[in-house]
């Protein structure tokens, strides 16, 4: 029996892990789960995976939760600091899920214990992924990438070495708005941005997906995870989400990892790895589908994907600077207090009003953090509708 927590519970990727779990109560242990502010899904899944642990990220939530999970043995705990003791908790497998930089201490203080993390935080490893990497290496813990693109390059190179790769391709459905003009997506809706056309997914990762910042800061989790250098990277655009992403070796052979859009595919492979277990996913029908089509994508309709290499470039902590910049304007955005075409040009001001030295501790970061979400907050009075 494997020792599970999972941060991150309520929200889509923490659902389907549980769900996942569920179907082999013999095999996994529930440890700690967390939310961020659902109470009522929280205390749910507690009490039906007999959760040792439930934290809720809210502190002024801990007497709901207390409350909801009465006449229970389930330890309840609540706030940031709940969440880091949470993560040293000892247990075999974790999924770091929680969603923007909130999840960053967790997710490091779980690989300072050397365990094994499954990785569906992009905004760790984007903010912080030095310091993550480097974590990493000194406790010997297993990172599994949890990310669909992410997980089918670590799925490519089982059949080749880092050394021998060429190039890596990370595919991107190009979002809701593909097809749009630019004047046209000055007239999108939050409702609009959320409806992803394969991906059931959260609302700040679907509009991320919409603005292609979600992609951008893909780009950037990868150059950590898969070091072959910034040039060797690209993003190809693939409107049907079959293919997962590609790696080509140096002998111009090139491996991708093919599956329906279900994130409990990628989900099963880290849960399960290095073993594979059967989910209830849908087989892949490619005749069916009957074609698979690719195209560069467009930087100009879609700034954040230059802006994402723009920061990985400059490095230090303008990756960390970009990622709060963005968690700003797409919750003004999802607000409805700016346009969709306002969420790259207050990314893109904050960005190129930062300057900084490069972050030698997990407390410069958190400032880079603070003071790039204060920056965004006073260019969104500027500019809000």
């Amino acid at each position: 029996m494997r020792r599970v927590s999972i941060f991150g519970a309520t929200g889509s990727v923490g659902t389907s892990t549980l769900d996942l779990i569920g179907r082999d109560r013999d095999g996994y242990q529930v440890v700690a789960l967390t939310a961020h502010r659902d109470v009522a899904a929280l205390a749910a899944a507690a009490r039906q995976h007999d959760a040792r642990l439930a934290v809720i990220g809210d502190e002024a939530l801990y007497t709901d939760l207390r409350d909801a999970l009465s006449g229970t043995d389930i330890e309840v705990a609540a706030g940031p600091a709940a969440l880091v003791e949470a993560a040293r908790r000892d247990v075999d497998w974790t999924m770091a899920a929680i969603v923007g930089c909130a999840g960053l201490e967790p997710t490091l203080a779980a690989l300072e214990g050397g365990r094994t993390i499954a990785l569906a935080n992009k905004e760790s490893l984007v903010s912080a992924g030095s310091l993550m990497m480097e974590a990493a290496h000194a406790s010997g813990a297993t990172l599994l990438p949890v990310d669909s693109e992410h997980n089918a390059i670590f799925q490519c190179l089982a059949g080749g070495r880092l050394a021998e790769v060429r190039k890596i391709t990370l595919t991107a459905s190009g979002g809701p708005f593909r097809t749009l003009s630019q004047e046209a997506m000055r007239a999108v809706t939050p409702a609009q941005a959320v409806k992803h056309p394969n991906w059931s997914m959260g609302a700040k990762i679907s509009v991320d997906s919409a603005t292609m910042m979600n992609k951008g800061l893909e780009f950037i989790e990868a150059a950590h995870l898969f070091p072959v250098g910034l040039d060797r990277i690209e993003i190809l655009v693939h409107p049907q989400s079959v293919i997962h992403s590609m790696v080509e070796f140096r002998d111009c052979s090139t491996l991708a990892q093919l599956g329906s859009p279900d994130m409990r595919i990628p989900i099963a492979h880290a849960l399960a790895w290095p073993e594979r277990i059967a989910t209830p996913c849908a087989p892949l029908d490619l005749a069916a589908i009957g074609r698979l089509d690719f195209e560069a994508p467009d930087e100009a309709r879609f700034p954040a994907l230059r802006l994402a290499r723009q920061a990985a470039e400059a490095g230090g902590a303008y990756p960390a600077v970009l990622n709060a910049a963005n968690e700003v304007a797409v919750a003004a955005f999802l607000a409805e207090r700016i346009g969709f075409l306002e969420i790259a040009m207050i990314v893109e001001e904050t960005l190129t009003a930062y300057s900084a030295q490069a972050p030698r501790r997990i407390e410069d970061i958190l400032e880079a953090d603070r003071s790039a979400r204060a920056a965004a907050g006073r260019i969104l009075e500027r500019v809000q509708v």
